[in-house]
């Protein structure tokens, strides 16, 4: 039986798998993501002997999603040393000759939220990872978003919370959404990584600000279908009604819908698909490219 099949490139580790057009994972392996050279063979060494009809990859970004630029298949800019301008597409090419869909790891994830799991039942949905950096892909009408690029959403500019001192994490910007909320940020301000922290730790007063301003300015831009949180802070569940209370205070009745007056504990939610989200976008991605898509 021919199988497809499914990469999750992120900046920690890299998830390989195969499956099914369904979307149902077979089987699926970790490592973690060091130079290009070790963790690539990794990765075609997985893969050699699985007999596979196409591929699909979300990889961590910055990337070119779009097929007619000269970049299309790399990692750009990313501050991952040794990734910066890879072409990672072209190396699973060398090796695969196969179609081959490819997207940011985080809107591969909304791809497979959209379809399989939490917003399986509304036209689309906003995905963000928060964990090691902070990205967020948006799928509509079941087809992923981008624009002359892919989407930094976890760059956007937040204000301070008036009691933060930190300097901020991230190496282009400081005190972007990322320098701010994302896993390294909490790490060093505090000592100590997320899940080591109580739920009543003043870390998460900081959270909830930021990625409560982070989703107020995406629901004003965007209006997503629904907002899908992964990646491991996410995992702090206290956060979610924190989130959820501190968007109300921010829109302060400006947006008149349901989903935002009435519905926000079914709006902004944790993934349907658990860790499996990129994985399963990923299948997707690989029949897109089977039906030449």
């Amino acid at each position: 039986m021919k199988y497809l099949g499914a990469i999750e490139g992120g900046g920690t580790k890299f998830v390989c798998g195969i499956g099914t057009a369904e979307g149902e994972i077979v089987d699926r392996v970790s490592f973690p993501t060091t130079t290009p050279d070790e963790t690539m063979a990794n990765v075609i060494a997985y893969f050699e002997d699985k007999s596979l009809e196409a591929m699909g990859i979300g990889s961590f970004g910055p990337i070119d999603p779009n097929p007619g630029n000269s970049t299309y298949g790399y990692i750009t800019s990313t501050p991952k040393p040794h990734w910066g301008n890879y072409n990672l597409l072209g190396a699973l090419k060398e090796r695969f000759d196969i179609p081959m869909g490819f997207d940011l790891d985080v809107s591969a994830a909304a791809l497979g939220e959209a379809t399989l799991g939490a917003a399986k039942e509304q036209s689309g949905c906003l995905y963000m990872t928060v964990g090691t950096g902070i990205g967020a892909g948006l799928v509509k009408n079941g087809q992923i978003v981008n624009g002359f690029t892919s989407p930094e959403m976890g760059h956007i500019l937040v204000r301070r919370h008036p009691e933060d001192t930190f300097a901020g994490a991230c190496p282009y910007h400081g005190d972007c959404l990322e320098g701010l909320a994302a896993g390294p940020a909490i790490e060093r301000r505090w000592g100590a990584k997320g899940f080591e922290l109580a739920p009543d730790h003043k870390a998460w007063q900081f959270e909830a600000e930021y990625l409560a301003q982070a989703f107020a300015n995406l629901i004003l831009v965007l209006m997503p279908e629904k907002i899908i949180v992964g990646g491991g802070v996410s995992k702090q569940l206290h956060l979610f009604p924190m989130i959820r209370s501190r968007l109300t205070e921010l829109l302060n009745g400006y947006v008149v819908h349901p989903k935002i007056q009435e519905q926000l504990d079914t709006y902004i939610v944790p993934p349907g698909l658990g860790d499996n989200a990129g994985l399963t976008g990923a299948l997707i991605l690989a029949k897109q490219a089977l039906q030449g898509r």
